[in-house]
């Protein structure tokens, strides 16, 4: 399916084979423009009364109207808003998602709301938000199903309908690196770690890969900028931990997205390295360790861990380390909110 601007020639009107198209696209919706009272004759839906209503919504800055393609055909149409007229809304909005009802029911509804969220997620966008009339419970199903929660009831800006306010945070994929330092009692460094929407748990050293990094090198990277250690290079791996959890923006790089945090899918490689026992140091360390939200670190026996009452990232470190030290380390686990594959 190909989702693509809507052409316009250069006198701003749309092509009138197109117009055919969306006209089509439309009259089949005659329930739902009843509805909402968009056209005044629902069952008459004239090609210069959608052209007008395109039209309407390009003339707001930051609109798009954007069209899906597939097997040949206008599958469906979808209308964007970079941000909503209320200056306190910071979320870019979805005005409109029509899918031609002759194909209805064969997932392109859910497939054109992905690239929706991609394009926003792309453009470093944390969440997207909509309207659903509170008339129209086969819309506020849809929408639900896809992830989106209410947040409110207000009147719509264009004609003043009761609407349900939804919205869905968009979760963003980030690849990392992490070290497990043990010392030559084999036990093994950890951070305790404060999110405000994760709260408290342990993990290894590490973080999120810069643009271009290897996760062997960017292990390395973060392993020095939170230890102060020079002289320790990653060594085998591990294992590889994918989980879902809340970044604060100070740890996003380069990310200038609202400060409430953002969903991401982290995908960790996580190597082992042996080195001596020490304490992490450097002249930078508190504030490094301060704006990462780490608030301490430990070493910790097998057994200390395995009593640990606070999470420790990933779960199982104790096993997984036990396993690797005997060369058993074979099996494939899965985590409640989280997945992990051993290395092959």
């Amino acid at each position: 399916m190909l989702l693509s601007p809507l052409p316009l020639t250069p006198d701003r009107d749309i092509p009138a084979p197109l117009l055919t198209e969306l006209t089509a696209l439309y009259a089949s919706h005659h329930e739902f423009h009843a509805l909402s009272g968009d056209f005044p004759d629902p069952d008459d839906i004239r090609p210069e009364q959608v052209a007008a209503a395109l039209a309407q919504e390009l003339a707001h800055e930051g609109v798009q109207v954007l069209l899906a393609r597939g097997a040949g055909r206008l599958i469906g149409v979808v209308v964007t808003l970079d941000r909503h007229p209320d200056p306190a809304d910071p979320d870019p909005w979805v005005g409109l998602l029509m899918v031609d009802a002759a194909v209805q029911g064969r997932g392109y509804g859910r497939q054109i709301v992905t690239a929706v969220e991609d394009r926003f997620r792309a453009a470093g966008r944390d969440a997207l938000r909509l309207a659903v009339l509170d008339a129209n419970p086969n819309g506020l199903a849809f929408w639900t199903a896809l992830g989106y929660q209410v947040i409110g009831h207000r009147p719509d800006l264009q004609l003043g309908r009761p609407c349900a306010v939804l919205c869905k945070r968009l979760r963003r994929f980030r690849p990392a690196g992490r070290v497990a330092v043990l010392d030559p009692q084999g036990s093994v460094l950890l951070f305790r770690y404060h999110n405000a929407d994760d709260g408290i748990h342990w993990a290894l050293p590490g973080g999120g890969l810069d643009e271009g990094e290897s996760p062997r090198e960017g292990a390395l990277r973060e392993l020095r900028e939170e230890t102060g250690w020079a002289d320790l290079e990653p060594g085998p791996l591990l294992c590889t931990w994918e989980h879902d959890f809340t970044l604060p923006h100070s740890r996003l790089r380069s990310s200038g997205g609202t400060p409430t945090g953002t969903l991401v899918t982290q995908h960790d490689h996580i190597y082992v390295s042996r080195g001596p026992r020490r304490e992490p140091g450097g002249p930078d360390l508190a504030a490094s360790h301060a704006t990462d939200g780490i608030l301490g670190w430990r070493w910790w026996t097998r057994e200390e861990l395995t009593r640990e009452a606070e999470p420790v990232w990933p779960p199982g470190l104790a096993r997984l380390l036990d396993e690797w030290e005997s060369g058993t380390a074979t099996d494939t686990g899965t985590d409640t909110g989280s997945r992990r594959t051993e290395p092959a």
